[in-house]
């Protein structure tokens, strides 16, 4: 492998030998965390519905539109403070609880995704409204 990027190849040939280029690296990286993102949300799908043809399509969607939505978030997630908060505690225990009460508890696919929607608006909302944290 060689140790710096060698323009837009992935394999060089240096002194007779073949090379991979370190951008082969780069790449290798990413489509790993595209995989682990599309197999983490996997039961969150699970706890909005069971039909396998919703939770196959919505994955693979979701790989589709990954780095796209990346680079949008990217740049607003510095103002968006409230956001991990909502997504990473309130959803996912809401999804958890729903998955484990559902047995006795029937909350429909439309309310479970008003549920979700209603959680990260709020968090948004919120998190637009706070005044910024000042530097120190």
């Amino acid at each position: 492998m060689t140790k710096t990027f060698s323009g837009e190849r992935f394999f060089v040939r240096e002194q007779g030998q073949l090379f991979c280029d370190a951008a082969i690296l780069v790449l290798l990286v990413v489509e790993v965390t595209d995989v682990t993102f599309r197999s983490d949300s996997i039961p969150a799908v699970f706890g909005i519905t069971r039909d396998p043809f919703i939770v196959y399509t919505s994955n693979v969607f979701a790989i589709l539109g990954l780095r796209t939505l990346y680079f949008l978030l990217a740049g607003v997630l510095d103002r968006l403070t409230y956001i991990k908060y909502g997504l990473e505690a309130a959803v996912l225990a809401f999804v958890g609880a729903k998955m484990l009460a559902e047995r006795w508890v029937h909350i429909s696919v439309v309310g479970s995704l008003g549920i979700v929607i209603g959680i990260l608006a709020l968090a948004t909302i919120i998190s637009l409204l706070a005044k910024p944290k000042q530097l120190e």
